[in-house]
């Protein structure tokens, strides 16, 4: 123990102390071993109560006797008189306690004393509000005492307000304190619910701002704990997006409908309703498919068009997908003798990646990101604070802070190299969320993301209708499945990276160029989903460790046969 000296024990103690631990764990197994035969005989009984009670007095974390002291108690609810259970009652509450005491974060005694006072017809909340007070006294952190009282403030209908304020007792008291942090993120939003926010919630102005001084306060307080950092993440955070179905279009080549949406949905199960309608006819009997085959969920889901639906004699189809769970629907048209037709919501920063702000919400921002730099000028090492500033600029404005975000980015890594992948991951994403962007604002179907060093792919559902992608010279080791979404893509420059995997290259209709150069592609099977590619004509694999394999080129002849021109 700290501050005490450590006492050298002579042979004969250390012995004795084994031999006392022997014996204890003797009658700990005989106890465990009448228990379990009384309880395969259904000899529930106040015996059963006594012998679990000299074990899990030592040991309340064996969760099977807890199990047997429930079936007890049940019999026992048919047979006493309310007078007895009432004190039956008493007394398992009384070592409940005493269980807490020996070990204050034990599951099975909370679950216990839950389940106890559920199957109670008055039981005294308030006097538990006060145990869950006195053990958070002791130990503000304990998130299996704070579970406990959510659940009896729950049960006693304790007014949120009354809870809010508990809160902030123990927060002024500790700042670091996760869970005092996370009950305000639940209590806010039921005290000041806004309309249209979302499960999450978004709080009123006024609210926000006193929630950011007592956050401000933590985090200046003790800027490297970080609860508070994840309460002000919260504070700042994106509500959920409203359902939406972002973009449909229509290949005549393919006789295909496409169609990308909000969020992952998986409608094969049943789980997601899709109902396709062309040129006002009742609802096509139709299957919906993910781009690359999964049965997974997907933001991106495309099915086969019948013959009749694509005639050219007549000037135009209109195509119309109703999403009845997101309550949604879209429709676009292909005109006579085109060969494609889409139908795109104008993508914003706001839509895509962020949720709009208003003017005082931005003051908020503005005023949150200069106090981190204020901060950060005097902890130059704080890894929330830094992480903090690179999210607010996020929030403000993405392209304007561009420039400065990766400068931060750098910084961040320096100080934090444990976590370099993530940040690499996360600068990835946004730098792609702003090409993106950008690419929206240029109405383009061509997207150059070279020499970004991006390490991952994401938002691909956004590219549906991109038909050029340059990704070279990047530091990619995958091409992900999400990556067969592009319906349209034609040429995918993919070279100078360091690309293993190719499950994204599967079934995409219309590419007919891809460069792999200078990548790390081992194995001929690694080409396998390049087969599925039908207009496939130009591949270019300089540089890959499979091209220098014996009969390399005559075997990719044979995996590719389609393919013209090959190069290695």
């Amino acid at each position: 123990m700290h501050g005490r000296l450590k006492v050298k024990t002579s042979e004969e103690q250390a012995e004795a102390k084994k031999l006392e631990r022997e014996q204890k764990l003797k009658l700990y197994q005989s106890a465990t071993h009448t228990v379990f035969q009384k309880r395969q005989a259904g000899e529930l009984d106040e015996s059963v109560l006594e012998l679990t009670s000299q074990i899990l007095g030592a040991n309340p974390d064996f969760a099977t006797l807890w199990n047997c002291r429930r079936e007890v108690l049940q019999q026992l609810e048919a047979q006493k008189s309310p007078e007895e259970l009432a004190t039956l009652v008493k007394a398992e509450l009384g070592f409940l306690e005493s269980c807490l005491r020996v070990n204050p974060k034990s599951y099975g005694t909370w679950h216990h004393r839950c389940w106890l006072l559920s199957r109670q017809p008055e039981p005294n909340w308030a006097r538990e509000l006060e145990l869950c007070a006195r053990f958070l006294e002791v130990d503000e952190r304990n998130f299996h005492c704070w579970d406990y009282r959510r659940f009896v403030a729950a049960q006693a209908a304790v007014p949120p307000a009354e809870e809010l304020a508990f809160t902030d007792s123990l927060i002024v008291r500790n700042f670091s304190n996760y869970s005092s942090w996370h009950y305000r993120s639940c209590l806010l939003p039921q005290l000041h619910p806004q309309p249209d926010s979302g499960p999450q919630g978004r709080l009123p102005e006024d609210v926000l701002l006193k929630e950011l001084e007592l956050v401000q306060n933590a985090f200046f307080t003790d800027p490297n704990d970080q609860s508070a950092w994840f309460y002000h993440r919260w504070l700042l955070g994106r509500a959920d997006p409203q359902d939406a179905l972002h973009c449909l279009h229509v290949s005549r080549d393919e006789a295909c409908l496409t169609v990308s949406f909000s969020r992952p949905l998986l409608v094969s199960s049943g789980m997601e309703t899709l109902l396709l309608m062309i040129d006002e006819s009742p609802p096509l009997a139709v299957e919906w498919r993910t781009p690359n085959g999964r049965n997974r969920p997907s933001p991106v889901w495309l099915c086969d068009l019948p013959a009749a639906s694509l005639n050219d004699q007549l000037p135009q189809h209109t195509f119309r997908v109703i999403w009845t769970a997101g309550n949604v629907q879209k429709e676009c048209v292909l005109l006579k003798g085109h060969q494609e037709g889409w139908c795109r919501d104008s993508a914003t920063d706001e839509q895509l990646f962020r949720y709009e702000l208003s003017m005082e919400k931005s003051t908020v921002l503005q005023s949150e990101l200069k106090s981190c730099k204020e901060l950060q000028e005097l902890e130059p090492e704080n890894k929330w604070c830094l992480l903090t500033i690179i999210l607010l600029m996020r929030a403000l404005d993405p392209l304007l802070y561009e420039k400065e975000m990766l400068q931060y980015f750098q910084t961040l890594k320096a100080v934090d190299p444990m976590r370099a992948a993530y940040l690499d991951d996360l600068r990835s994403k946004f730098l792609l969320e702003n090409s993106v962007l950008k690419m929206e604002y240029a109405e383009v179907r061509v997207l150059h993301l070279s020499h970004k060093g991006l390490t991952t792919l994401c938002h691909l559902e956004q590219l549906l209708l991109v038909t050029h992608l340059d990704l070279s010279h990047n530091h990619l080791r995958a091409l992900p499945p999400a990556l067969s979404a592009l319906r349209c893509l034609e040429v995918l420059q993919a070279s100078d990276n360091a690309i293993e995997s190719l499950d994204g290259v599967t079934n995409l209709p219309r590419l007919q160029e891809l460069f792999l150069c200078n990548n790390r592609l081992q194995q001929h099977a690694a080409l396998q989903p390049v087969a599925s590619c039908p207009k496939l004509v130009l591949l270019n694999l300089q540089g890959n460790p499979l091209c220098q394999t014996v009969g390399s080129s005559e075997h990719l002849a044979e995996l590719l046969p389609s393919v013209s021109s090959i190069l290695t």
